[in-house]
């Protein structure tokens, strides 16, 4: 581990006149301090956020929902506003870490946590993401793990995050504070593809601060759920997951939102199975039907053609636990 700077901020003002000197905001720390051991990660001042008054979960007025930055997942997943309105929120952060890793990890830490790519980790391999230009060594390497949706020849890599992909499906927004001042932006323009620019991670600029987590409001009643496939049902992350939301009046699907994890670059939005469902009435067939096209687009790599099955099989799996209850 290399020497660092230490700081800890009691208010906001503080924290953005840090960050914007070239601090990086630690709260749990349950990622950054593990990249700073590996060399991975190697800043020169830590800014330690911790005490500043991010911690509420409060639902907005048109009815959605607000999720403080420094929100730990544990609190997040046990507060009654998320379990009641977004289920698919907390068992995506259920289904997360180890539960020693909940009671420290935040909100805002977990949608900014790097990916768990090996090559990544590894600094004596080739990768796009943490060296620019030097190859990626997970096409050609053993890439069983790695995305096939949202690829470039730079990087294959996948996200690790389980509630972001919840978040993906419930077109959440970030809300930032940075030396210009607040700003929101669509969960779906937060988190970045590769592209030619693997570095270029997410929308947050240096020094800007994450506040909060939003949900928008959902027609009622809405029934959501998540489901994760891993390896071990003990800490690990996914092979592939699917976060879904339904809406169903009058036995037809009136709105429909889901999104796929352990498959994609950034958590895979999946339009083309939300609008198969929407205006139809829930049926076995239309499950398979809809789940069917979770997969278009897909650049599977040697070691991970069989999540191109797996994914299927998994959407239309959650479709059919959250279709029956809806």
């Amino acid at each position: 581990m290399h020497p660092f700077s230490y700081t800890r901020v009691s208010d906001t003002r503080q924290a953005l006149a840090a960050g914007s000197r070239g601090g990086r905001y630690i709260a749990g720390g349950t990622t950054l301090v593990d990249l700073m051991r590996e060399t991975v990660e190697r800043p020169e001042a830590l800014v330690d956020i911790s005490g500043l008054p991010l911690g509420d979960v409060s639902v907005t007025e048109r009815g959605g929902l607000r999720i403080g930055a420094l929100v730990t997942m544990a609190e997040a997943a046990a507060d009654r506003k998320v379990r009641t309105l977004y289920p698919v929120i907390a068992e995506a952060l259920e289904l997360s870490a180890s539960a020693q890793l909940r009671n420290m990890a935040t909100i805002g830490g977990n949608i900014m946590q790097r990916t768990r790519c090996t090559y990544f980790r590894d600094v004596t391999a080739a990768c796009n993401k943490r060296e620019p230009g030097s190859g990626c060594a997970a096409r050609e390497g053993f890439n069983r793990t790695h995305a096939i949706l949202g690829t470039s020849d730079s990087c294959v890599a996948t996200h690790p995050s389980d509630v972001a992909v919840a978040f993906a499906a419930l077109e959440a927004r970030v809300h930032l504070l940075g030396p210009d001042g607040k700003g929101t932006v669509p969960f779906a323009d937060f988190l970045r593809r590769p592209g030619t620019t693997p570095h270029r991670e997410h929308a947050v600029q240096p020094g800007d601060l994450i506040t909060a987590v939003e949900i928008p409001a959902h027609p009622r009643p809405l029934r959501s759920g998540y489901l994760k496939v891993r390896d071990r049902q003990s800490y690990e992350f996914a092979l592939t997951s699917a976060a879904v939301a339904l809406h169903v009046r009058g036995g037809v699907i009136r709105e429909a939102k889901v999104a796929a994890g352990g498959v994609g670059t950034v958590p895979w939005k999946l339009p083309a199975v939300e609008q198969h469902l929407i205006g139809e009435r829930p049926s076995e067939a239309l499950w398979a039907a809809a789940a069917a096209k979770a997969a278009d687009g897909a650049r599977p790599l040697r070691h991970n053609r069989f999540k191109l099955q797996l994914l299927n099989r998994t959407v239309e799996r959650q479709l059919r636990i959250v279709g029956e209850n809806a």
